[in-house]
């Protein structure tokens, strides 16, 4: 609708300032001739916009103006407060920020649309950790926000899963993601993506390096191709397992990242034991069973078989030497 399209042109020129009519066409999905009669109906109504032609030319609203969210629709007011993630605000000591927010946002919307507002913060809730998640370890996010904010350089000492020495990498960061209550680093190494746990970061240093970002791309586009590369990664080796059901809840807490499928109780018919189905990276991912000694048995395959009763001869033969 027209209206909706007149408000987001003035929201985005409050927040942006001057903003290429092209940018504003190809964000709200119109053409340029159509922007132009918008800025003029907008004028017409008493909003002091104007457009400056030319080279480094845009539109902008004259210094000084603002205007509150008295256009936002229900649904929209309802919108806002349904916040997703509600842990990440913490994470990012943003809590106070958020409360303060919300609360003027409630003193700006349309009265008609405030009792439902308030009612749907307090009936909705999104809780983006995953069921059997376990405790996240603490993360202080602070530093790579400082990198990412300020369009800084990083160098990290990080420590890959299954391994126990860091590694130190200088890296362009994108921004910072949060998925399932996990906290990423997304950024460029030697000019290629890479994604970093942040609960996996030992340390972090902000530089007085300007950040290499590849030009044109933004942290959604290397989300994107990152999420891809994760969710299809290939050459994952197919194991399946048979777990003491007394050490099933822990199991599937501990290995939530590698199941394929969730046993399916009652219908295997093993009694104590329920079967399960995990995907690795490599073969010598399996050594992380050995945490689970005799309450967990590899089925297939006998490659996985066999690494994990190699590793398991070797963590024998060190313990009779120590003793």
């Amino acid at each position: 609708m027209k209206s909706d399209r007149l408000l987001s042109i003035l929201l985005l020129l409050q927040t942006r300032g001057r903003v290429p009519a092209r940018e504003l066409a190809e964000r709200l999905e119109v053409s340029v001739r159509t922007i132009y009669r918008d800025v003029e109906a907008l004028s017409t109504s008493g909003v002091p916009v104007y457009a400056e032609r030319g080279r480094h030319g845009g539109i902008e609203l004259l210094a000084g103006f603002r205007t509150d969210v008295t256009g936002l629709t229900a649904d929209e007011s309802r919108a806002l407060f349904i916040l997703a993630a509600q842990g990440a605000h913490a994470a990012l000591g943003l809590d106070a920020a958020l409360g303060s927010a919300l609360r003027k946002v409630m003193a700006a919307l349309p009265a008609p649309h405030r009792p439902a507002a308030e009612v749907t913060s307090r009936r909705i809730l999104v809780d983006a950790t995953r069921w059997k998640g376990g405790p996240q370890p603490a993360v202080d996010l602070d530093l790579l926000q400082d990198a990412v904010f300020a369009d800084r350089r990083l160098r990290l000492r990080y420590r890959h899963s299954g391994e126990q020495e860091t590694r130190t990498y200088t890296v362009d960061p994108y921004g910072l993601v949060s998925k399932a209550g996990v906290w990423y680093l997304v950024a460029d190494r030697r000019g290629r993506p890479r994604l970093f746990r942040a609960d996996r970061v030992r340390s972090a240093a902000v530089l007085d390096d300007a950040v290499r970002r590849r030009p044109g791309v933004e942290l959604a586009d290397v989300w994107e191709v990152l999420r891809r590369q994760v969710e299809e990664r290939p050459g994952g080796i197919d194991v399946t397992v048979r777990v003491r059901r007394d050490r099933l809840d822990l199991f599937l807490r501990l290995m939530a990242s590698s199941l394929v499928s969730l046993p399916e109780d009652g219908s295997d018919g093993e009694g104590d034991w329920a079967t399960v189905r995990l995907s690795l990276g490599v073969v010598g991912e399996a050594r992380q069973l050995l945490q689970f000694s005799d309450r967990v048995e590899v089925v297939s395959p006998p490659e996985v078989r066999d690494e994990l009763a190699r590793a398991a001869a070797s963590v024998t033969a060190l313990s009779q030497r120590v003793g």
